[in-house]
């Protein structure tokens, strides 16, 4: 059922707890709730905000607009064959529930992602990825409804314009479509990708190699340096690990020789912005009310009452720094509103 909320707190629907309003605050469960929503109140004129778990957010004040929350639940197989299997899952669907659930059936292909926090309707719009995997991987289908016309439009794989932590969601498309299911591909024939970071390391105390110890190493890996936002207040990874051309790294390598990187293409590397950051004197600093974690520098907590603008003049702070240091700019992952 659909819900419509004026003057409406978003304390606990920002994994960083901040304490602000929405002027409006719309949620629904339906593709046909939405459609009626849309075609009974115009909103053309009215800024707008997609949200889901709000687990890749900053408000730095209230929003003076109308927050559209998607709660579609539902997973549907809609095709299967020897080899793989098609799910439709609704946006609203917590999105470990479905990695847990592919690996209980050995459907392979989402057991890297595990333990992303958000919500299934996320994952195209920010490209999640994590230990060598990245959402568009294993991504068929998105369906969304068009805020203006208020149709539904399928867009294939290749229509999403997939990029690294990047969609036509975030871009061209931002606000003007609401993304209702996603269709994924799984394979019944798994093919484990164990190479990146430290999944081999931690395989090594499981003598089974399948999914579902990869889901329980990235788990263990994942648990070990990264907070909980329901304990303490942040959104993960706040910065994109940069990607520079291989030639400056091997200029860094000169100057700083532990520097981590990763081959991408081949004239592209992609750097630890974490360890660019541990570089800078910055792993695990409190600075009042904000810091860094101390077990994962590319995680900004929250310690307390911290405004979005306390996160986000921190997170400039870190860019400076880490500029100045190495010449390299960090860009943002999470979303600033």
């Amino acid at each position: 059922m659909d819900k419509l909320f004026e003057n409406y707190s978003l304390k606990k629907h920002n994994t960083f707890g901040i304490d602000v309003k929405a002027r409006y605050y719309y949620e629904f469960t339906k593709s046909e709730e939405i459609i009626f929503f849309l075609k009974v109140n115009k909103i053309s004129n009215i800024k707008k905000l997609i949200l889901g778990s709000g687990s890749n957010i900053v408000f730095t004040k209230d929003f003076d607009g109308i927050v559209i929350h998607p709660k579609v639940p539902g997973i549907q197989i809609v095709k299967e064959t020897t080899d793989f299997v098609l799910i439709k899952i609704g946006a609203g669907e917590i999105w470990d529930s479905f990695v847990n659930y592919c690996c209980l059936n050995n459907y392979g292909g989402a057991e890297n992602l595990s333990l992303i926090p958000g919500t299934v309707g996320a994952t195209p719009v920010q490209n999640i990825g994590a230990y060598g995997v990245e959402v568009k991987d294993i991504i068929e289908e998105v369906e969304a409804v068009n805020i203006e016309t208020q149709e539904i439009t399928k867009f294939k794989n290749k229509d999403c314009k997939f990029e690294y932590r990047n969609s036509i969601f975030k871009n061209e498309l931002k606000n003007k479509y609401i993304i209702t299911y996603v269709t994924y591909k799984l394979s019944k024939n798994p093919v484990l990708n164990i190479n990146y970071g430290k999944i081999n390391d931690e395989l090594k105390k499981n003598k089974n190699k399948n999914i579902d110890s990869v889901r329980e190493a990235v788990i263990n890996i994942r648990n070990r340096k990264l907070p909980d936002p329901k304990k303490i207040g942040n959104a993960g990874s706040f910065f994109k690990n940069p990607i520079i051309d291989n030639k400056k790294t091997q200029e860094l390598k000169k100057k700083f020789p532990g520097i981590v990187s990763y081959k991408v293409s081949e004239t592209k590397d992609k750097i630890a912005a974490g360890w660019l950051i541990e570089q800078c004197g910055l792993k695990g600093k409190n600075y009042g009310k904000v810091g860094t974690y101390k077990d994962q520098a590319l995680v900004i907590v929250n310690y307390g009452d911290a405004t979005g603008n306390d996160i986000y003049n921190f997170a400039k702070d870190i860019q400076q720094t880490v500029y100045d240091k190495f010449g390299i700019i960090l860009n943002m992952e999470v979303s600033i509103v």
